[in-house]
């Protein structure tokens, strides 16, 4: 498996694009596209994908034990990332992330956000 590097963060906001809405808005698929800084991106492959459905701050002591661990497992309200690494259509790799988190009860919905720019890992001699 590749590894890669990251060169730039960014955590900022992006427009997500579907062909097909997921089944599941609170816990996506890989989008098809994105909208960035008034640029169009279109997804050519998804690297990798993976979720954290850890609980932290205020959230991280507010439920019995047995209830976080399963919570830890399958997510709960409004916690968890769903990450995706992608290679889009200018050959840029990119870590992008769906928040579950509701922000304020006009944004219940959560946001997707713009990670990190990635690039692969130079192989050393040793291979």
């Amino acid at each position: 498996m590749e590894e890669y590097t990251p060169i730039h963060f960014f955590d900022e906001k992006i427009a997500i694009i579907f062909d097909a809405p997921p089944k599941l808005e609170k816990a996506p698929t890989c989008p098809n596209g994105f909208t960035w800084n008034d640029q169009t991106y279109r997804i050519l492959r998804s690297i990798s994908e993976w979720v954290d459905f850890s609980r932290s701050g205020k959230m991280a002591n507010n439920m019995r034990p047995t209830h976080a661990m399963t919570a830890a497992s399958r997510g709960s309200l409004n916690v968890g990332r769903y990450y995706f690494r992608v290679e889009v259509n200018t050959k840029q790799i990119f870590d992008i992330y769906y928040d579950r988190a509701m922000k304020n009860l006009d944004d219940r919905k959560g946001q997707w956000i713009m990670y990190r720019e990635l690039e692969p890992s130079s192989k050393t001699a040793g291979g």
